[in-house]
């Protein structure tokens, strides 16, 4: 498995994971860039994801949908803050309702996800943060930290086609 390393401080109201491939940058970024690709790993395995937009430019909307095990259908959205390829992407995170509008009473983050070289390798770096500790023990509460390491944990097959 290529994550190294997930992280949560309170005190800054930060969740960081880090993984390492054997890859390089441009063809993990392409994992991001590619929303064919994205599918195939953007949530945990039993919770596979649609996405319907994916506009990685300044002030773009992504959005997706992932289905559960029993058909249950959970909406998510991005709003893309910065972009540079390949090597970082920063974006708000949160849930939606069934049409793709953010759902206002659920908590949001924003993710800035860094790719570097790094010993031959390359470094994915995606670092949460959230508005306050109880939304940031919500979606920790929700199993986000799992997901997320189960998610990225399914890069490695797809850099390795």
């Amino acid at each position: 498995m290529s994550v190294t390393s997930v992280d949560k401080d309170v005190d800054n109201l930060t969740f960081t994971l880090i993984a390492d491939f054997d890859a390089p940058v441009e063809q993990v970024w392409q994992l991001w860039a590619d929303p064919r690709r994205l599918e195939r790993w953007w949530g945990p395995p039993t919770y596979p994801a649609t996405f319907k937009e994916h506009d990685l430019t300044p002030g773009g909307d992504v959005t997706y949908f992932m289905t559960g095990p029993e058909g249950d259908q959970h909406h998510g959205w991005w709003r893309v803050l910065s972009v540079d390829p390949p090597t970082s992407l920063e974006f708000v995170d949160g849930f939606a309702d069934t049409e793709g509008k953010p759902a206002e009473d659920m908590p949001k983050t924003t993710m800035r996800m860094r790719l570097t070289e790094h010993a031959g390798r390359t470094r994915m770096e995606m670092r949460s943060t959230f508005d306050s500790r109880e939304q940031m023990e919500q979606l920790v509460d929700m199993g986000m930290m799992e997901g997320l390491r189960e998610a990225v944990g399914q890069m490695d097959t797809l850099l390795a086609a």
